[in-house]
Parts: C-alpha cells; structure tokens; sequence
C-alpha cells in the first residue's frame, strides 16, 4: 500500500518520522482550546474535536494520497473563528453559528479540490498577496501570544503597554520562551512541546500549575454534532453576513494548505517537475478534515510545516502519516492533563509567539520594490493585528490589489476574478457585519 521499497525507507524510519512530526505539533492539542475557549467552545469539545479533524485528515493523506503530511486545525485560522468571527460580533455570532461557516468553507474547499476551479484560484491570486496572508496572520497570533502572557497589556492611550515583567505569570512566559527558543536555535525536534512541558514543570513547583484527579479520561464530546445540515449552515452564512468570512476561511485554508504540501513533497523528493502527484487526494485530505472538524466543534484545518520535521528523518511514505494519526488517537485519553496544562496562559502563549515569528517570515517574499504591489500585502499584515481581524486584513488588500494595478495602467493584468472579490469584499465591509 505504502511502496517503503519504492521510496527507499522502511517500516522502522516511517515510524520514527511519524513520532517526530507528531512531537513537533502536539502543540496543537493544548493551544486550540484555548484560544477556542475565548469564543465560549467548551474544553472538553475543542479537544475531542481537535484531535478527530487530526486523525481524519491525515489518515486520510497517509492512505489515499500516500504522503508524510500531517492535518491538524491550523494556527491562525482558529485565532481568525475566535476574536474576529465570534468575539468582534459583539454577541451577534456565537460559536455554533460560526461552525456554520466553517462547514461552508469546508464543503466547498471539497468542491475545489475535485475541479480544476482549485488549480485555477491558486494561480490566480498574486504572490504579494499570498505572502502578506500568511505574514499576516504570523503577526496577528504572535500579539495574541504576548497578550495572553501578560507581555503586552490594554493602554487607554497607546492600546497596548509593556506589561509588568515581576509578576509571577509574565516570568513564567518569559522562561518558557527562552528555553523555547535556545531549543529552537539548537534545532531539537519538538522544540515547541518540550519548551510546553519544560514550563509546565516550572509551573507546577512554583504553584501556578495544579493537577486535579486522575489526567486520564474517556474522551467526550459533551455537545455531540454540532452542525450537520448544509442547508441550515447556508442560513446561518447569509442572515449573519458571513460571506466574506467563509471566502477568508476558503482562501487562507487553500494557500497555506497547498504551499505547505508543496514544499514538504519537494523537501522529500516526491515531486515530478512541478506536479505534485495524486494532489487532489491531498487536497481532499484538508478539505474533509475541516468539514468534519467543523461538525465536532474545530476550526478549519491544514497541512502542518511540522510534517518537515519527519521527512527530515527519513518519512516518505503515508506510513509516517498513519503513525501521527495514531498517536493522535492514543493523545485523546489525555484529556484532563492537557486541560490542566492549558489553563496556564504562560505554557501555551511561547508557541503563539514562536509560530508567529516563523510565519511572518513570508514578508521576504514580498516585491518590496513595486509599490502597487508591496503596498496591498502590507495594508493586510498591518490590518490584521490592529482590527483583531484576518479577515478585514484580506478584504482591504483584495480591495487595493486591483484599484491600484487600474490607476497604474495595468488593469488587463489582473484576473476578472480578483476584481469580483473586490466588489464583494468592499460590500462586505460597507454594508455587513465584519
């Protein structure tokens, strides 16, 4: 099924990959929650649902598009569901209607990946663009990283102040980034779990960490299906006015999902030319995830850059895929042990911090040197931080992207596609909820 002798490995390295990329985001079992939990998704759900969306997708990729990548919610779109689609509405969209949007999202993204439509979207939105997405977001997570912590905290004149470095939770924060980061620059697989456990550690001896009960439990999910009907779910997107949101969701799953997949099946050498191979199985494995997923109670999913980690060692295979699902399975016994360690804001916000600065390294993408070009993907990393909105972010850029490209005189040169997001975009803004 898997070819190891095809791809020259073999069951022990696939193995050792799988436990590799599982270890390098594990992360994600603890931050999910609770950046979920700010929009009122009880623990227990976000968990249980985390880990499902988890083991779908990436058994999914392991056994039908026979690659070592791993799906799990992605970082960035859970901070999107949860301060600028729930909290931002000042009450209007709770979480069970914005799991509305997501289903939507996910449906379609399967849509895309069985047409030519996905190939097509992908080409058609410019590089600029897509790398001031993904600086932005890197940004956007790494001020909710220090803002969790107590780094930063709310000034009535400037919005935010250095915050009050003595106190015992901002120490703590403090030390967990720095063991975090000299794991990171000593390149230890799993940096950011054990820069986790390392501050978990210190928590628990200087009190701010506690454990109660036993840390294992069958795991649960105490609301059940959350949202199932597409018909409803549809409602849910056009009395809410979440258009824009689930074409944010859509786009920034798709350009993270397809650019990381890329460039790990380019790092494994399982790229003919520059076609990837049984790609919309690939896609699909994305696409299925984040709709179950938004059925369970998660945010949308993606491909995980960690999946480097276990090519690094030897994965080739969809082997070293089944194993991170696996793992991931044996992870849901855990529940409480994870509740325990999320409760403390110091242990998860490194991560945040950490995964922001990786991914605003996109900014050197950026044609810097083309100012109709560099200024859209600007505006969008810099909106997005200070309106707490990836959303607003893209729409504003999607928005300035073409009006500047027709004052340049180069208005052929963009795809008629961009200029109707543009129009829908701007409605969006003007007239809806955002």
């Amino acid at each position: 099924m898997f070819r190891l002798k095809e791809h020259n490995t073999n069951v022990k390295t696939e193995f050792l990959a799988g436990m590799t990329t599982f270890l390098t985001m594990v992360y994600i079992v603890i931050v999910n929650p609770v950046i979920l939990a700010d929009a009122g998704v009880p623990f227990d759900q976000v968990f249980l649902a985390t880990i499902i969306s988890a083991v779908v997708g990436t058994l999914w990729m392991g056994l039908f598009a026979n690659y070592p990548i791993a799906i799990a919610p992605g970082m960035g779109l859970n901070a999107f569901f949860t301060y600028t689609v729930v909290i931002s509405s000042n009450g209007e969209i709770n979480y069970v209607t914005a799991f509305s949007a997501v289903f939507i999202a996910g449906l379609l993204f399967i849509i895309l990946s069985l047409t030519p439509l996905r190939k097509k979207l992908i080409e058609i939105i410019p590089e600029n663009l897509k790398s001031g997405i993904t600086a932005g977001i890197g940004l956007f997570i790494a001020f909710i990283g220090l803002r969790l912590s107590g780094l930063v905290e709310a000034h009535p004149q400037n919005l935010v102040k250095l915050g009050d470095l003595t106190s015992a939770p901002v120490l703590l924060a403090l030390f967990g980034l720095l063991v975090t980061l000299i794991l990171m620059v000593l390149n230890v697989y799993g940096a950011l779990f054990y820069g986790m456990i390392a501050t978990g550690i210190v928590a628990f001896f200087t009190g701010q960490l506690t454990f109660k009960g036993n840390p294992m439990q069958l795991p649960s999910l105490p609301e059940g299906i959350i949202v199932w009907n597409p018909g409803i779910a549809l409602i849910d997107v056009f009395e809410y006015g979440m258009i824009g949101i689930v074409v944010s969701f859509l786009l920034v799953t798709l350009f993270d999902t397809t650019g990381t997949m890329i460039g790990v099946a380019k790092q494994a050498g399982l790229m003919k030319g520059n076609h990837m191979p049984r790609a919309k199985q690939a896609l699909l494995a994305d696409s299925v995830a984040t709709t179950v997923g938004a059925m369970f109670g998660t945010s949308p999913t993606s491909a995980y850059i960690e999946s480097s980690a276990g090519v690094a060692v030897g994965g080739r295979t969809g082997l070293t895929s089944v194993t991170v699902a696996v793992l991931f399975i044996i992870a849901a016994f855990f529940g409480p042990l994870v509740s325990s360690l999320s409760s403390v804001a110091a242990i998860t916000a490194p991560a945040l911090i950490i995964v922001g600065s990786l991914m605003i390294s996109a900014v050197k993408n950026i044609d810097w040197d083309s100012f109709d070009e560099a200024f859209p993907a600007f505006i969008i990393i810099l909106a997005m931080p200070l309106t707490s909105s990836i959303a607003t972010g893209i729409e504003l850029g999607f928005i300035l992207y073409p009006l500047l490209k027709i004052f340049k005189g180069q208005a052929r040169n963009v795809h008629p596609l961009l200029y109707i997001f543009a129009v829908l975009f701007l409605y969006q803004l003007l007239f809806l909820p955002h």
